[in-house]
Formats: structure tokens, sequence, C-alpha cells
């Protein structure tokens, strides 16, 4: 099945291409996304077990293609944020605090702060490419 809008002329991927149709948007995403990735004080092994996690919560095939998340977790920290980031993408709405009292034991607060916008900002990536059907 194709795309269900056609890709434009705009951006480097074909996710930025149908994002790049409002050009605006495609710089803002693509800047909010780099700053995510290198400035939130996360390793990127763990940022992308994560990513690679939410890909098949969020049930994104152009994600998923991209290999499934690591069964042997590196650390604490990874087995935290990969088992805080599923439950996110099964159900946000039954997140307590003592997931966040969880968290506490592996990631200070900024990385926490991190954590779930960088969580947020690739579930709203990865059900847009759903919803677009973008495929790998």
């Amino acid at each position: 099945m194709a795309t269900r809008i056609r890709f434009s002329e705009e951006g480097a991927t074909p996710f930025a291409q149908l994002l790049g149709h409002n050009p605006n948007i495609l710089m803002a995403w693509d800047e909010l996304e780099n700053a995510l990735f290198k400035s939130s004080g996360l390793d990127a092994a763990l940022l992308e077990q994560v990513r690679r996690t939410l890909a098949f919560g969020n049930q994104c095939a152009y994600c998923m293609a991209k290999g499934k998340p690591s069964e042997v977790k590196a650390d604490k920290r990874e087995s935290y944020a990969t088992a805080f980031a599923e439950l996110f993408a099964l159900d946000h709405l039954s997140i307590s605090e003592a997931h966040f009292d969880l968290l506490r034991e592996a990631l200070s607060e900024a990385e926490i702060a991190s954590l779930c916008a960088f969580i947020s900002f690739i579930t709203a990536s990865q059900r847009f490419a759903a919803i677009m059907n973008l495929q790998a």
C-alpha cells in the first residue's frame, strides 16, 4: 500500500518528505530531533533502544524495519528507560509515581525530563509515519 499522501520535494528521507509539504514544520521538527538526540544528556545507545522499543509499541513499520530492541539491556538505566518507554506506548495513563520512583534509581531529574520529552517526540514521529502508511 502506498503512503496516504504523496512525497514532497523537501526532505532527505521519506519521513522528511512527508513533513516537507510544510518546510517550516520540517525544519523545526529536525531541530527538535537533533536537540533530543544530541543534548538530552542520555547515551545514544540508550536512546536507540528506547526508539526501537517504541517502534514496536507504536506499530511503525518504517521504524520497526531498523531492528528490534536488544533483549539484553546494557545496564539498569537502559532497562528502566526501555521498560518505561514500553509502558508509555501501551498505556501512558497508567504511569504512576512509582514508575518515576524507579526511574529516579537510575536517572537524574534532568535525564528523566529528557527521557519523557524524547519518548513523547518519538511517539509522535512514529504515529505520524504509521498513519501515513510509511513503509521501509
